[in-house]
């Protein structure tokens, strides 16, 4: 008897891999490595949060709970709107999601299906594109301009891409990875376009504390109205250190709560309980960390920024968002190449700007949000690579 051999999904199957995981993949683990190739800082998690999450452990507060978050949570979370942004929102408009990307994934299901599209600013983050292409949705890439070491959006240009097919924008200011941040005159373009096409805004406006001209970036929550159809995606991992516990948030339209609430069910069932109690003591007390946290990324911005464009043969400036320098240098075609080639010569490891999609082939990405003087050593590192390059 003969069998046919069953085949994975042709969508599962054309997922891509990451161009930033491959080069971790490639060098992780080694001796003397700076790694500044993923968005993430080297301190662990404050033990004020820690110690509140392994009490409600320690409390046996490991039951099934609520799908779209508990209550106690959903509530920090409008406080926190409240003193960041001074909105007026509700516990009604908060889902708690098993990290940031979940909350990504979660909100272009709820508003695009297979075929459509939906418009984004590139260079961008990997995993947005491809967790559209994996759902099927087509993306629909907008290149931001890039011109004297600045990033700008092209409204216009974004406007000649809409169609028919087109179902949101998805927006992520401050940028992941040019560090562009939407002036509230865009931000206002931007809604205009939607009301106007009838379009979703995805909102990921992780980095938005991360602004610093200060207090914080040009944010949705300025420009729209309540009628407005805007979905935000959160994360607790850059602003309180929290990267390894994978919780994120969504605030959306309460009209569509148990659409979330349903999709949530059926990927994850919700958020251990325990986790979400160190995710209120984050809301609630962390506002001096991620105070200090933004600071200490300020400070090695400008160490690494300013030795990059020392050497003159590095074209980028110190961004006003988000926690990446994107530099480009002078004669790099292929950054996947000399990601690689970077990272043995001198122990840096740097994303390539291939991953990132359209407009970021000749570029790289570094995480400065690291101990200053770890960063003072990777800048001289590179700098000495590229000056005898």
């Amino acid at each position: 008897m003969t069998f046919t051999r069953p085949e994975i999904s042709r969508r599962a199957a054309a997922a891509p891999r990451s161009g930033i995981g491959e080069i971790v993949a490639y060098a992780r683990g080694r001796d003397n490595l700076m790694p500044l190739w993923i968005g993430e800082g080297d301190l662990p998690t404050p033990t004020f949060i820690s110690d509140a999450a392994g009490d409600a452990l320690r409390a046996g507060e490991t039951f099934y709970t609520w799908t779209q978050g508990i209550p106690e949570l959903r509530q920090a979370l409008v406080r926190y709107y409240q003193r960041h942004y001074a909105t007026s929102l509700s516990a009604d408009n908060m889902y708690v999601t098993g990290s940031g990307m979940q909350a990504i994934v979660l909100a272009l299901q709820a508003v695009a299906s297979a075929g459509d599209e939906v418009i984004y600013l590139t260079p961008a983050w990997p995993n947005v594109v491809n967790a559209m292409t994996v759902s099927e949705v087509n993306p629909v890439g907008v290149e931001l301009t890039f011109d004297d070491g600045r990033w700008s959006l092209d409204i216009d240009r974004l406007a000649a891409a809409i169609t028919p097919r087109t179902k949101a924008l998805f927006v992520n200011t401050p940028s992941n990875p040019t560090g562009w941040t939407a002036t509230r005159e865009d931000l206002a373009a931007l809604v205009q376009l939607a009301r106007q096409h009838g379009l979703w805004i995805i909102a990921d406006e992780i980095y938005g504390l991360y602004y610093y001209p200060g207090p914080r970036a040009p944010s949705f929550f300025d420009v729209m109205d309540a009628e407005d159809r805007i979905i935000f995606a959160n994360s607790f991992s850059k602003n309180w250190c929290m990267t390894g516990w994978r919780v994120g948030w969504l605030v959306a339209p309460a009209d569509i709560g148990q659409t979330l609430t349903n999709l949530i069910q059926y990927s994850t069932s919700g958020v251990a309980q325990f986790m979400q109690k160190g995710a209120i003591a984050a809301l609630d007390h962390g506002d001096d960390f991620i105070r200090s946290n933004i600071e200490r990324a300020r400070i090695s911005r400008d160490i690494l920024c300013d030795a990059l464009v020392a050497t003159n043969r590095v074209e980028t400036r110190k961004p006003d968002g988000a926690l990446y320098a994107f530099l480009k240098i002078d004669g790099v075609t292929d950054s996947r190449d000399e990601a690689f080639r970077i990272v043995d010569a001198t122990g840096v490891g740097l994303a390539p700007g291939t991953a990132f999609g359209a407009g970021g082939a000749s570029f790289m990405r570094g995480c400065f949000l690291r101990d200053p003087k770890q960063v003072e050593d990777a800048a001289e590192r590179l700098t000495r690579y590229i000056r005898n390059r």
